[in-house]
């Protein structure tokens, strides 16, 4: 029989329960504004989650809590996803492929606003036609951000248009988990989902786009040509099957974790066939209790990576057995009460649990049967309650910088070196599809448009 779950009870009430994540917040702006990389942001979930057991009145139960974090199966995606990718972006940076597209680029002239812009729009449809967000980042980024910065973008707008691209896919791409939970809790048609949803996710894109093309931080195109050195090996854009082998396998619907690894198989045998790489440069065992290689070195990497998701999702699963998801419905059901105020509550609420939990489709699944025992209460369709909660998700999450739409595009970043690393805490504000749609949402509900009676 299995056992009861204990619900973990604060001092202090209900404000106890909030000590944890008031803590990992302040921690963060500090590192925010101390300009940390993403071991800042490590620090200040683990500090929070620390702290969070001297309010705890049962250590026991914050403990088992903890490790229920830990138990949810999109970590172990996550985390699986994240080595892998790193061991597939190590087999593309280190073949110069990078340095060969750029000085194709360059020569073509594409640099600059029309390369950001051109990015975003490839991201888009390779979001939307696969359906995942993070998977998108570790195909794109790999190839699109390093040659961006070398055709003359400002690091941190080549990753904001990567990661509003991936928004863009996560919001309308019918195959998204976010428009399938966000469609599902409501009992809605998906198709005509997505159909609706147009209305808010293509004006925010074309609000991005434009955005893009007009304030993209790029340098001259004399330091670009300086930047850009060395001759091209056409021989290396055979690794380009690396990212297509992967994009292939998504769109055909297999698991993100099987489509990498086969992208990996196929990336080693074919670098290795044309001699791109040898086996030593890829695994290596020189003696004297060490490992080399490429292999290695990429899945070392991720170490600040994986820390992070380890404190994040021990911090989730302390929020959610402290209760604050019931509070937070709570308080949805008391301040919806005309067809308005139901509509903020919902996106109030998303937002928050978006932000909390940094999965979308968790804070869905979580709010979907109240928001469609209340939006049917106050006559909201359930198309416009399916578009709210998925819009609102992908505002505030992306928006939130403890993340992973923030975290691992910097950790991604950073693998090409200084000069090319972007904070975490920067890219909000670059992300200019969640902030276009975030206008569209107050316009929505302010003034009702896309509510269909």
């Amino acid at each position: 029989m299995e056992q009861e779950i204990k619900r973990i009870e604060f001092r202090f009430g209900r404000f106890g329960k909030l000590i944890p994540l008031i803590v990992a917040v302040a921690m963060i702006l500090w590192a925010a504004s101390s300009q940390s990389n993403v071991n800042g942001y490590v620090l200040a979930f683990f500090v929070a989650l620390v702290t969070g057991i001297l309010f705890a009145k049962d250590e026991k139960a914050y403990g088992e809590a903890l490790v229920y974090g830990l138990s949810k199966p999109m970590f172990g995606v996550i985390v699986m996803a994240v080595i892998l990718a790193a061991i597939s972006g190590k087999l593309i940076s280190s073949s110069g492929v990078v340095q060969t597209i750029a000085v194709y680029v360059v020569a073509a002239g594409f640099t600059g606003k029309l390369f950001v812009t051109a990015s975003f729009l490839i991201t888009c449809l390779l979001a939307f036609a696969t359906g995942t967000s993070v998977g998108t980042y570790f195909v794109v980024i790999p190839i699109l951000f390093p040659v961006g910065v070398m055709a003359g973008v400002a690091p941190e707008f080549m990753i904001g248009a990567i990661v509003s691209g991936a928004a863009f896919g996560d919001n309308l791409g019918p195959i998204s988990d976010t428009t399938i939970a966000s469609s599902a809790t409501q009992h809605a048609d998906l198709g005509t989902v997505v159909k609706t949803r147009m209305r808010y996710s293509l004006p925010a894109a074309v609000g991005a786009m434009v955005l893009f093309l007009l304030f993209s931080k790029t340098t001259e195109v004399g330091v670009v040509n300086e930047k850009v050195t060395g001759t091209a090996n056409p021989a290396s854009l055979v690794m380009l099957i690396v990212p297509a082998v992967i994009i292939i396998l998504c769109v055909m619907r297999m698991h993100l974790i099987t489509a990498l690894s086969w992208g990996i198989l196929v990336g080693v045998f074919v670098g290795l066939i044309f001699g791109i790489y040898t086996m030593d440069g890829l695994i290596s065992f020189p003696g004297g209790f060490s490992v080399s290689g490429a292999i290695i070195e990429a899945i070392m990497g991720t170490a600040g990576t994986m820390a992070m998701l380890i404190a994040v999702f021990a911090l989730l699963g302390v929020v959610e057995r402290s209760g604050l998801f019931e509070d937070v419905g709570m308080f949805l059901a008391r301040f919806a009460k005309s067809e308005r105020s139901t509509e903020i509550a919902i996106v109030f609420s998303a937002g928050i649990l978006s932000m909390v939990t940094g999965v979308i489709s968790v804070a869905i699944v979580a709010l979907g049967d109240l928001v469609n025992e209340i939006g049917e209460k106050a006559g909201i369709n359930r198309y416009r309650r399916a578009n709210l909660l998925d819009c609102t998700g992908c505002v505030f999450c992306f928006l939130s910088p403890w993340t992973v739409h923030c975290v691992i595009p910097a950790q991604q970043s950073a693998q090409f070196g200084k000069d090319f690393a972007v904070a975490p805490a920067s890219i909000p504000f670059v992300n200019f599809y969640s902030l276009c749609m975030m206008v569209i949402l107050i316009v929505a509900v302010t003034t009702g448009y896309g509510r269909k009676h």
